[in-house]
């Protein structure tokens, strides 16, 4: 059966782009040098796309590719795509959701617990032999404490379970009040005020784009902490750092930033945050279920079949 061809637009792991050589002609427009070429060259073959969750996707690359049909994303993000303009143009669009849920809550679980209890100063501390002058300093337990997360999605609701089991309380905010059994509030600014914690669980994209704010900080107040396994867009970075410097906060976990995989000095320098690079969903069962989704949608699409997961 003759091969159909696909641009790829991020950097991909072989145990995906091996099974994507093997069912399509793949055409590396990320690695490409002269991309213009390229797309000169086959743009006028391509039917598909394969990107990763965080791949910025321009409006004017796609109306180079008049035979695209289908955009596959690896990654549950798609925030980087123009989502209506594949709709109003007929062109599918799918992610790989679900699969990744349970690793992403532990991570958020996981960066609670760090910041409460200072795991990561703690080792740092460890290795640099200050434990033979004297013990590390006391930090602060989670049972009791208030969890506010900010979408309460299939995301959202894992990291709440596993809070609870951690003897947190639970409050959320989002779109619409849902049949669960936590405090609903109706503001993120009435959220950060009351939480102890603040946890990110949102889609990115224009209009979640620097939602948590100076102000927002702010009211987030020096007993509070931010968790951020979202996007880096959602935070707007500069005025976490200041936040983070001055004490406004007491700290935070992140796993996402605004600029990757750059990260700001200033924010690397603030012993009061943990930072991780973006690897929530990054263990080997999950990534492999996400790269067969990826697959699997494309081959479903190509076959006349409706996509296993799709967005549009």
């Amino acid at each position: 059966m003759e091969k159909t061809p696909v641009l790829i637009l991020a950097p991909l792991p072989d145990f995906l782009m091996q099974p994507l050589l093997a069912a399509h002609v793949c055409h590396d427009y990320f690695h490409a040098e002269d991309k213009a070429a390229l797309l000169a060259r086959v743009g006028a073959e391509i039917r598909g796309i394969v990107l990763s969750g965080g791949t910025l996707v321009p409006v004017a690359l796609l109306e180079q590719l008049p035979k695209l049909e289908i955009l596959s994303v690896f990654g549950v993000g798609y925030d980087g795509v123009p989502v209506d303009w594949c709709k109003a143009n007929g062109i599918r669009v799918t992610n790989t959701p679900d699969v990744l849920t349970e690793d992403v809550a532990d991570t958020a679980s996981a960066l609670v617990l760090m910041t409460s209890r200072k795991l990561a100063a703690a080792s740092r501390f460890l290795r640099a032999g200050a434990w033979e002058k004297g013990p590390f300093p006391l930090a602060h337990a989670l049972r009791g404490k208030l969890a506010g997360i900010v979408g309460l999605g299939r995301i959202g609701k894992a990291i709440a379970h596993r809070l609870e089991a951690h003897g947190m309380r639970i409050a959320y905010h989002g779109r619409t009040r849902q049949d669960v059994p936590w405090e609903y509030v109706d503001s993120l600014l009435g959220l950060a005020q009351a939480v102890d914690f603040l946890v990110l669980a949102l889609p990115g994209g224009a209009t979640t784009k620097h939602l948590v704010s100076a102000e927002v900080l702010a009211a987030l107040g020096a007993k509070g902490t931010l968790i951020n396994i979202a996007r880096g867009s959602v935070v707007d970075e500069a005025a976490l750092i200041t936040a983070l410097q001055n004490g406004t906060i007491r700290g935070a976990g992140l796993d996402v930033f605004e600029n990757e995989p750059h990260v700001p000095e200033a924010l690397i320098q603030c012993e009061n945050a943990v930072l991780l690079p973006h690897l929530s969903s990054g263990t080997h069962e999950t990534r492999a279920e996400m790269a067969r989704l990826v697959v699997a949608n494309l081959a479903a699409h190509f076959s006349g079949a409706p996509p296993l997961t799709p967005v549009c």
